[in-house]
């Protein structure tokens, strides 16, 4: 293929700013799809896409579009997630693109995301289409988005494309202006192979399908090939393409080309997305650059409610991995829960994402701890532990000093918001850096602030202070000094690990004293007294009692000498005793989740 016909573009933009809806009418204006029989947002194949209304994973597909000077173009298209807690997949899709339409939403303006996005996208050295999409809503302010759009972006009022992907206008001159601007792919066909893994799928016929990025070179069916980061050999068992929504197999992909290939690959741990693939017989010299590790900023724990379940939730584990690179797990143990895995994720929507297509997909039934932040503790003899779990806690006695993460907080809200916003943001402990007018009526603030502080329910206290219109994006910056301590929760003088937590000396008395009252109407009355006390090493400093449930042993007593009620009475006793000393309290898996809310 003459690789100066191949255009390879991504489209960004904050989350809900219409990016799927422009996909379909691209696929529509191709030839790819027909409006009459097809589904809305059809690249958002997953049902939990379907259901929030969000994208999770990027898509890609190749199209073939006939330009308006007469040629034919290969385009490869992938249609990215909005949300801050994926920005790891829009990075992913960056690097595998040479230009990015960037899609501002008429009605909501310049938002979070759109301003990170921008900036990753300039990073990669990405040519940027300005597109202000949702231009048929009645009640926009076109000059006013468009002037945001010059002045913090810095594009020239002509370079802006005004465009309606629900009503398909604009969408002919988006692809004209991709055809012009992009330029087509580097590379030389006559090098030895050089080709990027950037994303992967587990189909349970073929095995791991692996999607790649030809930059150098021609791979070619049933070559053998080298992962250079592994050094794993495999044999090409199929090549293909995602065309036209359909995967279709082909002979080659030269340099340039996107495509997939499978290799009869049954663990997903031999795959690492980023990895570079070489032909063992010319191999290249030097791997590409691969993709930035991406460190996870909230830890829980996942424990299978069946142990017998375990070997089945690491399968599926390590099968997820392969389509989300930056969820990380590794095997621990829990009093409470026995056998699971500590998992790392990139916000609270991710962890709720990964949990909900783990039991979706893989028909588990899970438990999920308190989430915690990764903290750092440098202990007597001068060492630095990484603890992100309670368990990992040294003694007290043994620290020198504790660390917390903060991030750099960028919101983006409406003028009038201001003075609740950044009150709410001084309650959580985050320090104001700068701010920026964008136009009239908007302002964009940076904050440093704790990671604890944002990741459980600070966006949506955004969104209720700013009826809708605010924004937030952050980005991790450093470790900061704090006073660190565990708080744990325990019933009837025994420890429950799962509701144990890490927090700042400042905070833990009100968060034990919410968790307890919490746990008092969560926890089920049982045959016998529960005592759910939040403690500090030794120190309580937070109690609540949960009356045992009446059972009237006498009711079959209708008379007689009073010693017999008495008598059963005393038996009664004995035996609440017993079973507050044996008893095993039942815990709702509700409780779990609703401890996360609790600030």
């Amino acid at each position: 293929m003459d690789k100066s016909l191949i255009r390879n573009f991504c489209i960004i933009a904050h989350i809900d700013h219409g990016k799927s809806t422009l996909a379909d009418r691209i696929l529509e204006l191709t030839g790819a799809l027909d409006r009459r029989t097809a589904k809305e947002q059809v690249l958002d194949d997953m049902e939990l896409e379907r259901e929030r209304g969000i994208t999770i994973k990027a898509s890609t597909v190749r199209l073939q579009y006939n330009s308006k000077d007469g040629k034919t173009y290969t385009l490869n298209l992938i249609d990215t997630p909005g949300h801050v807690d994926f920005t790891y997949e829009v990075s992913k899709s960056l690097a595998a693109c040479e230009g990015a339409i960037l899609l501002i939403d008429a009605g909501q303006g310049i938002e979070a995301q759109t301003v990170a996005n921008y900036y990753l996208a300039l990073e990669a050295n990405l040519e940027i289409i300005p597109v202000i999409n949702k231009i048929d809503l009645p009640s926009i302010d076109l000059p006013k988005v468009k002037e945001e759009v010059q002045s913090v972006l810095g594009f020239r009022e002509d370079e802006i494309i005004l465009a309606s992907a629900k009503e398909g206008r604009g969408v002919l001159e988006i692809l004209e202006r991709v055809i012009a601007v992009v330029p087509p792919p580097q590379g030389e066909p006559d090098h030895p192979l050089k080709a990027l893994v950037f994303d992967c799928r587990y189909d349970i016929y073929k095995g791991v399908v692996v999607f790649v990025r030809v930059v150098d070179g021609t791979l070619t069916n049933h070559t053998q090939i080298k992962l250079m980061h592994s050094g794993n050999v495999y044999k090409v068992e199929e090549l293909g393409i995602f065309k036209d929504l359909k995967y279709s197999a082909v002979e080659s992909l030269s340099c340039g080309e996107v495509g997939y290939l499978t290799a009869n690959i049954r663990q997903p741990r031999e795959i690492t997305i980023g990895d570079t693939i070489t032909d063992v017989k010319n191999p290249c010299l030097t791997p590409l650059a691969g993709f930035k590790s991406v460190k996870p900023l909230v830890f829980c724990g996942i424990y299978p409610v069946n142990a017998s379940d375990f070997s089945d939730l690491r399968e599926a584990m390590e099968k997820l991995k392969l389509s989300d690179a930056s969820f990380v797990f590794e095997p621990e143990n829990s009093q409470s829960f026995g056998t699971g895995f500590r998992c790392g994720f990139l916000g609270l929507l991710h962890m709720e994402i990964v949990q909900e297509r783990l039991e979706r997909e893989y028909n588990l039934n899970l438990i999920l701890t308190v989430p915690n932040v990764s903290y750092r503790i440098k202990v007597t003899d001068g060492t630095i532990l990484e603890v992100d779990t309670p368990a990992k806690f040294p003694d007290p006695g043994s620290i020198v000093e504790s660390y917390e993460p903060y991030v750099n907080l960028l919101v983006i809200i409406p003028v009038d918001s201001i003075e609740p916003v950044c009150e709410l943001v001084k309650s959580r402990r985050g320090n104001f850096i700068s701010q920026e007018h964008l136009g009239q009526n908007r302002v964009k603030i940076q904050f440093e602030i704790p990671l604890s502080e944002i990741i459980v329910d600070f966006y949506d206290r955004i969104k209720s202070l700013t009826r809708g219109y605010g924004s937030i994006d952050y980005e991790f910056k450093d470790y900061y000094p704090t006073k660190l301590v565990k708080l744990d929760v325990l019933l009837n003088g025994q420890i429950c690990d799962a509701f144990s937590s890490l927090l700042p000396k400042e905070k833990a008395e009100a968060k034990a004293r919410a968790l307890v009252s919490k746990l008092k109407e969560l926890i089920p009355r049982q045959l016998f007294e529960v005592v759910v006390q939040a403690a500090i090493g030794s120190q309580i400093i937070a109690s609540e009692r949960i009356r045992p449930v009446g059972k009237n042993v006498t009711a079959k007593c209708y008379g007689g000498d009073i010693t017999r009620k008495r008598k059963l009475w005393e038996i009664q006793k004995k035996g609440k005793k017993r079973l507050k000393t044996f008893g095993k309290v039942e815990i709702p898996q509700e409780a779990f989740l609703e401890v996360l809310k609790i600030q």
